[in-house]
């Protein structure tokens, strides 16, 4: 079984411009066959907003990786759920520590 890696974004996609790592590494395992999840927290959330420019959150969505974001941080930066782009899930941060923990998980915090 291929591992599962999980990319935790906690940085402003409009503000730090290497976050572009984060899709580009998921999206490449991700056609490599590997289960990917992005997690965002804090300020990675910003890019949830459904048409926000230069986001690559849809794209990685379509292709098959699992994007969720912490339901705190949303809220905490007045984001709602009929605001998000497609594909996005607003989850707990118990979601986070559930992923962690599975065997074969290997994490990447950014």
């Amino acid at each position: 079984m291929p591992n599962h890696y999980v990319f935790i974004e906690s940085r402003d996609p409009f503000e730090s411009p290497d976050t572009a790592f984060v899709a580009d590494t998921a999206g490449a395992l991700r056609q490599r066959g590997h289960p990917v999840t992005v997690f965002l927290v804090q300020n990675g959330v910003l890019a949830t907003r459904a048409g926000a420019r230069g986001s690559h959150l849809p794209g990685l969505s379509r292709s098959g990786v699992n994007v969720l974001a912490d339901d705190f941080s949303l809220r905490e930066r007045g984001i709602e759920g009929g605001e998000m782009s497609a594909g996005i899930r607003p989850v707990p941060i118990d979601a986070l520590v559930d992923l962690l923990i599975q065997p074969g998980t290997k994490a990447v915090w950014h």
